[in-house]
Order: C-alpha cells, then sequence, then structure tokens
C-alpha cells in the first residue's frame, strides 16, 4: 500500500506500489546545495533562477475517473465542528457549481483534471454521505488493514471515500513512511486516506504550514484557516484526490515506473506558487489583515492553499499563483 512519506516538503511523489497509489516525502538528501539561509533579495534571486522544464506524465492506456462522483467522508476519532467544516467546505468547493465569486477558485484547480483525455469528460465530484466515529470504536493505533475495513464502511459504485484520522490516533507507518495514501477500492472508485499530523509530525505531513523536520529552516506559512494539521490535510487530500482520479489504479497518468509512479500532483510536489524551489513554496498571496498565506478561494469565505498540479495541455506544473 501507497502512503505519503514526511520528510523534504519538495520531494513529495516517489512511492512504493503495493496494490495502490499514495504521495511520499522522500526523506533528507544531498539535492539541498545552495545556501538557504539567505535573504529577501537573495530569494527572489534564486526563485528567478528557477525555471520549469517540460515534464510528462505518459498515460498508460488505463481507466480514469471521468463523470459524477461523490465523496464520502469516514470522521475517525474527534476533530472540532471547526475542523469538520474545513474539509467539508473544501470539498463542496471542488463542485463545478460551487458559488466562489473571488478567482482563483478550488473548483478552477480541479479543472485542470478535465485535460487529463479530454474527450473523456470531466469529473465532477460533490459531497456525499459522512460517518462519524468519535469513540475509537477500533482503538487508537490502527493497522493499514483497518484503514480498509474503515474504507469500506460506504459501499456502493461512483463513489470516493475518504478516511480521515484525528490527531490521537496513530496509523501504520504513519509519519514514519507515509502521510496518506489512495488505494483502489472495492467498486472500482478508490478510496483514501489522510492523518491530522498536527501533534504527531506537522514539520514531515504539514508542510508548508510548519518547518520542515529536513532541509532549509524557512519560515512556516500561516494556515490559512488557523489550523496547521486541518490546513495540511487539505494539501494531501487534494494531492491524493487528483492522483485517484487520474491514476486510479495504476493504469493512468504518471511518471516513472509503476511501483514509484509520479503523479498528477505528487510530480509537482512542494510547489504553491511561482518560483517555488526545494524548501520555498513560492510566491502566494499573503491576506494582508490576517497574515495566512493562500491561493484558492472556497465556499463560505474559505481560503486554501493547493498543490501546483501538472496541466497535459502545457507539460508543465500549474499553479494559482
Amino acid at each position: 500500500m501507497e502512503g505519503i512519506k514526511p520528510g523534504l516538503p519538495n520531494l513529495i511523489g516517489l512511492s512504493n506500489w503495493m496494490g495502490s497509489h499514495s504521495i511520499i516525502v522522500v526523506q533528507s538528501s544531498p539535492y539541498w546545495i545552495l545556501n538557504w539561509q539567505c535573504n529577501t533579495a537573495t530569494t527572489r534571486k534564486l526563485s528567478a533562477l528557477v525555471q520549469q522544464t517540460p515534464l510528462i506524465l505518459k498515460y498508460h492506456n488505463g481507466p480514469l475517473l471521468k463523470g459524477n462522483y461523490s465523496i464520502n467522508l469516514i470522521w475517525y476519532g474527534k476533530f472540532t465542528r471547526s475542523q469538520q467544516s474545513t474539509i467539508v467546505d473544501f470539498i463542496q468547493s471542488l463542485s463545478p457549481n460551487a458559488p466562489t465569486p473571488s478567482q482563483p477558485s478550488v473548483a478552477y484547480w480541479w479543472r485542470i483534471t478535465d485535460n487529463y483525455n479530454p474527450k473523456s469528460g470531466p469529473t465532477h465530484l460533490d459531497l456525499g454521505s459522512q460517518v462519524f466515529d468519535d469513540k475509537y470504536d477500533m482503538g487508537r493505533s490502527l493497522k493499514s488493514s483497518d484503514i480498509i475495513t474503515l474504507s469500506n464502511i460506504i459501499q456502493g459504485r461512483d463513489q470516493i471515500n475518504i478516511v480521515l484520522t484525528a490527531a490521537d490516533v496513530t496509523v501504520e507507518g504513519f509519519c514514519t513512511s507515509r502521510c496518506g495514501t489512495h488505494a483502489p477500492g472495492k467498486f472500482i472508485a478508490p478510496y483514501i486516506w489522510v492523518g491530522n499530523s498536527a501533534s504527531q509530525c506537522p514539520g514531515q505531513c504539514a508542510w508548508p504550514f510548519h518547518q520542515a523536520v529536513y532541509g532549509p529552516s524557512m519560515p512556516a506559512l500561516k494556515a490559512p484557516n488557523g489550523d496547521v494539521g486541518m490546513d495540511g490535510m487539505v494539501i494531501n487530500i487534494a494531492t491524493l484526490l487528483a492522483g485517484a482520479v487520474t491514476n486510479p489504479s495504476g493504469g493512468g497518468f504518471y511518471q516513472g515506473p509503476k511501483n514509484a509512479p509520479m503523479e498528477a500532483v505528487s510530480a509537482c510536489t512542494g510547489m504553491f506558487g511561482s518560483g517555488a524551489y526545494p524548501g520555498y513554496p513560492g510566491r502566494v498571496p499573503v491576506d494582508p489583515k490576517s497574515g495566512v498565506s493562500y491561493n484558492a478561494f472556497g465556499l463560505n469565505g474559505r481560503k486554501y492553499l493547493l498543490p501546483a498540479m501538472w496541466d497535459p495541455i502545457t507539460s508543465q506544473c500549474s499553479t494559482l499563483a
């Protein structure tokens, strides 16, 4: 089973294929050859030197998820209403019918997936059912098999189940080898799992809202919804959703070997704005009043920071800022 490995924030994307997909943050390596203790002027000079080269994610002639899909949320552990609404508003913001007057919107970001085999049509997502288990019926320490069991609580076609584990729940491999995963589900459509890393490994699974454990010590960005763990989960959910839709079962779009695919977003990992380079998320808007960093607008006045996604039309990683 694949997972989002913690480590260098700009190297998420290599993964072990064991019947599923996931995001992996590769651990510290000698890629860090620049002087990261630099002033703002130096940062601008460095970012100006970073230019994208064409990136190709090959299509492997397998199925993609096209059409209408409902996103079901399975909450495991204790989440506050505020935390739940952050995720719910994000999922609802993915809909093309979401009333978001400000641009760029979350829905605008998601429409990049329409460019993957456009003749097959778009992928429309909406919020489906929600299940809540705040009594920890399976305990506070879960195995990978427990995540699969939870993902099967809601069954049906044209549905994607997302299992969300609370900050006080440990999951096999969480923080040490992954931050989340997506894998083929029972009815072709995949399931997704993402954990709240706030109290376990925010520097690994909630970057850039917390200083990275590995690599340069650059200042963390202020989370747009005031919750490092939940805003980090939004980034991981977005990454996994894009990967699940464009490479649901290993025959979709990815680069590299099948057992280590770089997918729609994981191929662009660590990029949130223009001029991004390893350890620097790029130039993104900062709210002048609250000081939060964001690049997309959602429902109910929400702001989110969403990762770059590879665009098949331009063969480059597309950022919203």
